[in-house]
Formats: structure tokens, sequence, C-alpha cells
């Protein structure tokens, strides 16, 4: 796959899809972004349709939304002859509008980061269209180990599974100004999204001591907000985010129980640009990074906070395991143009 391939890309022009269309671009790779991935494409100036849709999506799966789509796919085709359709995510993506992609395209290939099974759970009804389309596809790319028998009894023909991946140019750390440390500067640091298991866990290491700083969305929403709010801030993106890790001294790495993870995104981004990653103890960590030699592992708050606490009396020993972990986390290979060239190999 190392001639120039012509490359439809379906999926969001903005974060960690943005970054896997632009590792296809830096290894050489012609590539063309349509956002077919979130109702807002259609509707980009009514945030009140994009609810209600975005509502009727996650509720019942995303088979009214076709007619939407339809006319961006068939204009993207009928402009250029394309060697490959790279289709990420897919959630809104339906089996007709693959066999239409293969009419025109020779290989079509999906790649999805959420977990989209088992669908007897209720909050994978958004995921409807998109395991309805599997058989179609000619590569369904996962990054769980279960998804790949799901996939398979889902009608999959050839299922590959990658890890989680950085960025090698969204993620590269930083040279920080004076003004970046004073604004980003924290001990301990959590960014992401609320979930109902993560509230109570950070309202406990507060209660131990921790000196902690959030970042995210909806965590408003969590019971524990009125100890969380006086260590929030708002969500930080791009150059920002990439700041945040690096002028914290240790990031957390909290996982999604309802997505079944035992490694993130986080799991990557966060030692490569050059935080100590304090994360729970799963096979998945423990076989990318030596426990308390690259990254630090943890079962509950109270191990959490122990380790924490003592790594910030510690300073040699916090950036000894920080360096550690930095080049761990570049020799695993575990980053976007690697992944991109893994995945075009097996088409």
């Amino acid at each position: 796959m190392s001639i120039c391939k012509r490359i439809l890309y379906l999926g969001a022009n903005e974060g960690t899809s943005a970054h896997r269309a632009n590792a296809l671009r830096r290894i050489g790779h012609e590539v063309d972004i349509v956002n077919i991935a979130e109702p807002g494409a259609f509707f980009p100036k009514h945030q009140q349709a994009n609810r209600i849709l975005n509502k009727f999506i996650y509720e019942g799966g995303a088979w009214a939304v076709e007619r939407c789509i339809r006319p961006l796919l068939n204009r993207a085709i009928q402009k250029q002859r394309y060697d490959i359709a790279w289709v990420d995510q897919g959630v809104l993506i339906s089996p007709d509008m693959v066999k239409r992609l293969k009419d025109s395209i020779p290989i079509v290939i999906n790649y999805n980061v959420d977990d989209p099974f088992p669908s007897k759970d209720k909050t994978k009804k958004r995921f409807s269209v998109y395991r309805k389309a599997l058989p179609i596809y000619d590569l369904v790319v996962v990054v769980r180990v279960e998804n790949i028998a799901e996939a398979y009894e889902a009608g999959a023909r050839k299922v590959l599974r990658v890890y989680f991946s950085a960025d090698e140019v969204a993620h590269a750390p930083l040279k920080l100004t004076l003004e970046d440390r004073s604004r980003f500067a924290s001990e301990v640091s959590f960014i992401g999204t609320w979930m109902p298991e993560r509230g109570p866990f950070l309202a406990r290491l507060l209660e131990l001591g921790v000196p902690l700083t959030i970042y995210g969305e909806r965590w408003k929403k969590s019971k524990e907000w009125p100890i969380l709010r006086s260590v929030w801030q708002e969500p930080q993106m791009g150059v920002d985010y990439v700041r945040a890790i690096q002028c914290s001294k240790i990031c957390l790495g909290l996982l999604s129980k309802r997505n079944r993870d035992l490694h993130t995104t986080r799991s990557v981004e966060i030692p490569y640009i050059g935080s100590l990653f304090c994360a729970e103890r799963t096979s998945e960590h423990e076989a990318m990074y030596k426990d308390n030699k690259e990254a630090v592992f943890w079962s509950t708050a109270e191990e959490c906070a122990e380790k924490i606490l003592w790594l910030l009396k510690n300073k040699e020993v916090r950036l000894s395991i920080t360096k550690a972990g930095q080049r761990r986390c570049q020799n695993n290979k575990f980053l976007n143009e690697i992944v991109v060239k893994q995945i075009l190999g097996n088409i």
C-alpha cells in the first residue's frame, strides 16, 4: 500500500477522526473528507434540530437520516474517482449506502473506536444501522478484543483489531511558555466527560487529599457536583488539550465501564505528550506499560490516592516514570501513521 491512493474519508473533520485523516495524508495518500458523521453536518446552524435528531438516533437508530446523507454521498462520488472509501465510525451509514460506495469504489473499510455491541444494550441502539452494514464492508476495524467475535457474528467478512492510538503531530509535546505553565499548571488532572461511575471516584480522591483538576463536559450532571465544582474547568480541545496534559504532573486514566474499556486513547496520548499516566489496573494497561516503572496503576480510589500523594512528594521517581512511560509509548508504536498503515496493509 505504498503507492499513493485517493481516499474518500467519510467522518468528522475534527477530533481524532481528523487526526486519522491527516495521518493518511502524511503517509502519502490523497484524502477528501466528507463530514457525514454527525447530524450537525446537515443542520450546522440549527442547534435545536441537531438535538432532536441526535436524541432520535440515540434512542432508535439512524435509519431515518439516510435521505439527508445520500445527496452528500452522491456528490462526493460523482466528483472524483477513488481507490478506497474509509468510513470512520459509520453510525449513520446504512447498508444501502455502503453498497452505493462499493458500486464506485473498489475497497470500502470501516474503523470504529466506539463499542457498538452488544445489540441488546439499550445504549447501543444508535449503532443499529452500523451493525446491519457490517457484512458489506471489505474490512471492519475495531479496538476491543470482544468486538472481533461480535463483528464476525454480525456478518463481517474480515475484522482487524488495533489499539487506540495517539497522533504524531496533534499530540506532540509543545514548547510551553510561562503563560501556558501558569494557566494550565496542575498537580493531578483528569480530562474527560462525566460518567456515573467517575463522580464518586473523583470525589473520593478529593476526600483523601488529592489536589485534583477536572476538565470535561457534563460534570454538572454529577451527583457529586457540589464537591467537584470547585476543581472543575471547561473542556480543553486542540493544542490546549496538549498543554493541559503537559502541564499536569500526573494525569488520570479512567475507563468507561459501559464500553468495556481496558485501555483508551488517553492510555497513549498522556504518556506520548509527556505526563505521568496513572490509570485503572487492567490486563491491557499492564501489557502496555510496566507498573510503577513506566506508568502507575491502581484498583481502588484509596490505592490511587496513596500512590499519587507519594509520587507528588518524590519528584525524581515521578519524573523517571514519566520519561520511561514516554519512551515505552513511542516504542509501542500505537501511533496514527503506523496504525493507518497497518489497516491499509490488511485490505
